[in-house]
């Protein structure tokens, strides 16, 4: 059993995880990759040397540096993807079941920023679908998955912006600080078991590190809209809410670029 080591300057989000995973797919000699998304390593174990691997990463122009390559005994080699996965697919439902409940009080208490939200943890929920898609299914597919997702949240991010200027220029009711602080809260709360479990996890599997940090940035959006409902009663304004609302929907925008990536 081989161990390569590599340094990724560019990768710094499941994104980028998922886009390395897809690259490397087809190369039969790949037993397991190990990400490091907080040091920008990856660590790939296989059963023999295969240049090609290398050549695959340099191909996605992500600054792929290859530091080393050893020989290591096959115990120090563990398949965990079936812990991973669990973990995983509990984050993913978690955080599809706050966009549904998001976008709904979003609507109804005519707040920006929860709406704004809501599309920020589909976002996740899509990076986290496309890593633990089928492993039998095809590149193809799964590219083409990926692309479709992209365009959708690309989409949906765009009519957000569109309707956070109109809300700007035109006369608005001030928005429901109520419903935003308190679902907003409670999201910050499915976020905080989100990295609680991913935590959790990560004293046995490193490359989790990477749902870690995106969970992350969740908690820091979800306190920005909470922020933004304290703001709303404090100036009975609508200002506060649309601008978190614009700034998480530039947030969603970049996420939809690094899916789309995934697609090419």
């Amino acid at each position: 059993m081989f161990k390569s080591v590599f340094t990724i300057s560019k990768m710094d989000c499941p994104s980028e995880e998922s886009l390395i995973r897809m690259k490397l797919e087809g190369l039969s000699t790949i037993k397991s990759l190990v990400f490091d998304i907080e040091n920008r390593k990856l660590t790939v174990f296989h059963s023999e040397e295969n240049e090609e691997i290398e050549k695959h990463l340099k191909e996605l122009k992500l600054g792929t540096e290859h530091k080393e390559t050893i020989v290591v005994q096959q115990d120090e080699f563990k398949d965990d993807s079936s812990v991973q996965s669990k973990l995983l697919w509990t984050v993913l439902i978690i955080n599809f079941a706050f966009f549904i409940i998001e976008i709904s009080t979003g609507f109804i208490s005519k707040s920006m920023g929860l709406v704004a939200d809501s599309l920020d943890m589909l976002a996740d929920a899509l990076v986290y679908g496309l890593s633990l898609w089928a492993v039998g299914s095809t590149v193809f597919r799964k590219k083409k998955v990926a692309k479709l997702s992209g365009y959708f949240q690309l989409a949906l991010a765009l009519i957000g912006l569109i309707e956070v200027i109109r809300r700007f220029i035109s006369f608005e009711a001030v928005p429901d600080f109520k419903t935003m602080i308190i679902v907003s809260i409670l999201a910050l709360i499915a976020n905080s078991v989100c990295l609680y479990l991913l935590q959790k996890s990560k004293s046995e599997e490193a490359h989790m590190k990477a749902t870690m940090i995106f969970t992350s940035n969740d908690i820091i959006i979800n306190t920005g809209v909470i922020a933004a409902g304290v703001l709303v009663l404090l100036t009975q304004s609508k200002y506060p809410d649309l601008i978190i609302g614009a700034i998480v929907f530039l947030i969603v925008v970049r996420g939809a670029f690094r899916i789309l990536k995934l697609g090419k």
